[in-house]
């Protein structure tokens, strides 16, 4: 992680001081999206930061989705995002609300303001109103509509509501200060006019309020205490605070601000997700090579793995990039002991061994996870036809290969001993086919007269060997490049995707589920995708490999 985490617990430690203070008896926490795309893995440590702060403090937790902007704002990303959340073990029980179920009482409250001459209709554009919004050097100037009569202002604000103005030529602003050294409290825009279908409210509204103004309405309307939500939002605070206390709520609630959580050399932003998608680069939000949750999800991620992943990002108010190699390690913490440990050839070549009976096939029993005895054997078929990985056969080897060569022995994984006898080649010099003869006595992997073999290698039976296809993954992006190229578009990695059509796997694997995962021995973690997959013959995801570049960071 870059940066020092200040405090995992800064926010438990505000929350037991509201506690102890009075202000606050049953802890109540939201997650709020917007449901214009799909979450990311940015997400997911808000959504599991305020379940778990809610659950940490015997509280409540509420799904809500800010859907104030029909604009973006598709039924799509509303379930996407429920299962999404219900995936990750966050539930909110029966509290799932939707913001513009408030707009009644969203409208009410900018009455309200307008009645205690703290809001007015303004005729400025958009541009004049960033025009006399002044500068950070320079305090802004005062609306020609600032001093319009409340009665005007009621009246043109229901005229508004009732669609008489077209989009653009009416805003409803706060009246706060146009000499603010903060430019979000220099008479914010609170309502808009736009004529549009909302997916949720249909053609009821054609004013919709802003976020800044609605935020802190949704929050106090559904009893939330700590209204947790990241550090861009710091210099919105003061906004929030303002609302809640001109509505005068009784137990307003406060904002509390984090760092995001950041991880290198990845693609989060939404519209360069949607590029992706819809130029077909990706086959859809749920593509493997993303870090939505859904894509982390379909290529084999845990949500136990992400809670870890979290967990060990901590909770900060300093910025951090975490490493992808993190996110990493930690599903390989995750999987090693809970998944068996199945063969699998992806680059296979077949070998022969040349002794055993012909039209012979036995059965040994193999442990599910040497890790983990509570998972179990299994029967595993054994030949003499069996496929092996090309890189564990070399003609001519360097020093220290213990694999298959001329002459060699090697240790065929819990079968046999086999040495290597001959081997054939076609045209092109291409190896086809390894000749070996086994030693009958070393059945298990153990010779009776003590001599030592330095290679084992994994195989799979030819005759059983079921045939799938293995989809290999890399970063979408180059991360040598970096992410963007000088113009600001995506710098694609042209390997992302490799896909092995010719592996060969035991059959036990043949009736894997979606989303099941195993881990390829000495290959890696793999997932059964659930789009491709169809009955008796599984696509398989690699979720990662065995190797690991990360290391855990030191304690002091």
């Amino acid at each position: 992680m870059e940066n020092e985490i200040v405090s995992k617990n800064f926010i438990e430690r505000i929350i037991d001081e509201d506690i102890a203070e009075g202000k606050c008896e049953t802890v109540c926490t939201r997650f709020p999206p917007e449901p214009n795309g799909y979450l990311h893995i940015g997400h997911a440590k808000s959504i599991l930061l305020n379940y778990g702060l809610a659950k940490k403090y015997g509280g409540k937790f509420n799904m809500r989705f800010d859907d104030t902007n029909p604009t973006k704002e598709r039924i799509e990303f509303v379930e996407s995002i429920k299962e999404d959340i219900q995936w990750l073990g966050a539930d909110w029980e029966e509290r799932l609300y939707f913001a513009s179920n408030y707009f009644p009482q969203m409208y009410e409250a900018a009455v309200k303001l307008i009645k205690k001459g703290k809001a007015y209709v303004s005729d400025l554009s958009a541009e004049q109103i960033r025009e006399y919004r002044g500068t950070l050097e320079e305090p802004g100037k005062k609306d020609p509509s600032a001093d319009r009569s409340m009665e005007e202002n009621l009246a043109l604000f229901e005229a508004m509501k009732n669609g008489e103005f077209e989009d653009g030529t009416k805003v409803l602003r706060a009246k706060i200060d146009m000499a603010s050294p903060n430019m979000n409290m220099r008479d914010p825009v609170i309502y808009r006019v736009a004529h549009m279908t909302h997916h949720n409210t249909g053609d009821t509204w054609c004013i919709y309020p802003m976020y800044d103004f609605a935020h802190p309405i949704e929050d106090a309307i559904e009893g939330v205490t700590h209204s947790i939500c990241t550090l861009e939002f710091e210099d919105h605070r003061p906004l929030y605070d303002w609302v809640v206390r001109e509505l005068e709520y009784e137990k307003p609630p406060k904002q509390i601000e984090f760092a995001k959580l950041y991880l290198k050399n990845v693609v989060t932003g939404k519209r360069y997700i949607k590029k992706l998608v819809e130029e077909g680069i990706v086959d859809g939000w749920d593509d493997p090579r993303l870090v939505s949750i859904s894509g982390l999800r379909r290529r084999g991620f845990t949500p136990e793995s992400i809670q870890m992943f979290v967990d060990m990002c901590g909770v900060s108010k300093a910025n951090s990039i975490a490493d992808y190699a993190a996110l990493e390690y930690c599903i390989r913490e995750d999987l090693k002991v809970k998944r068996p440990r199945m063969m699998a050839i992806l680059d296979p070549v077949k070998l022969v061994i040349d002794n055993y009976p012909d039209g012979e096939v036995e059965k040994l029993t193999v442990p599910n996870n040497q890790e983990n005895e509570a998972l179990g054997t299994r029967e595993v078929p054994f030949a003499k036809e069996l496929y092996i990985e090309r890189e564990d056969f070399m003609e001519e080897p360097p020093k220290k290969y213990f694999r298959l060569f001329p002459g060699n022995e090697v240790r065929l994984m819990n079968a046999y001993f086999v040495k290597c006898v001959d081997y054939k080649k076609d045209e092109n010099g291409r190896v086809t086919e390894i000749h070996c003869t086994y030693d009958p006595a070393s059945k298990g992997g153990n010779s009776p007269d003590g001599r030592k073999v330095k290679g084992t290698i994994h195989w799979v039976a030819a005759p059983t060997a079921k045939k799938v296809t293995v989809r290999l993954y890399e970063n979408i992006v180059d991360e040598d490049l970096g992410v963007y190229n000088e113009d600001g578009s995506l710098n694609l990695n042209p390997n992302s995707l490799q896909v092995l059509d010719e592996c060969y796997v035991e059959p036990a694997l043949a009736d894997a589920k979606a989303y099941e995962s195993f881990q390829f021995v000495r290959n890696g973690f793999y997932c059964v995708d659930y789009k491709d997959s169809k009955e008796g013959q599984p696509v398989f995801n690699r979720i990662v490999s065995l190797k690991s570049s990360f290391k855990l960071p030191t304690q002091a």
